[in-house]
């Protein structure tokens, strides 16, 4: 019995290691890969339709479910992969690079946190986006599969 268990928990961790989550920079990456030339500012309708955090120092905001940009910023922004939510300071509804700052709220150390400043903001092909996700997935799959047989 005491076999049985050590087999079945060396198949769990296994199964495990086969199916390595994505770093940061391999999402980051992802993310520029699929985002266009650095524009000057976007139009912001005063919420975010969601928004992920690629590492300490990017994320990409979705303003609309069908539109996003990538925000790389101008240092590291504390406790941004631990925010429970997200703000970004605005002009006349629209968000600018090296003039406007994002908010990280909720989430990591308590205190009194610096804005972190917007250094660039790229529109991304969400279309392709999500094509490189799905294919990601299918490739697990197929890698897990591989790894059972």
């Amino acid at each position: 019995m005491k076999r049985l268990l050590i087999l079945c928990a060396m198949a769990a961790l296994a199964a495990c290691a086969s199916n390595p989550r994505q770093t940061d920079a391999e999402r980051l990456a992802m993310y520029r890969a699929n985002a266009g030339e650095p524009v000057r500012d976007f139009q912001y309708f005063g919420s975010l339709n969601g928004w992920t955090p690629l590492g300490d120092s990017a994320l990409v905001v979705w303003t609309r479910p069908n539109q996003a940009y990538l925000l790389e910023l101008s240092g590291p922004c504390n406790d941004l992969d631990f925010a429970t939510a997200i703000g970004v300071t605005n002009h006349m509804g629209r968000v600018s690079a090296r003039f406007d700052d994002v908010r990280v709220f909720g989430g990591g150390q308590p205190g009194i946190r610096i804005p972190c400043r917007i250094q660039t903001i790229r529109p991304l092909d969400v279309k392709a986006v999500k094509a490189a996700q799905q294919e990601l997935r299918q490739a697990q799959v197929v890698e897990r599969e591989a790894a059972g047989n």
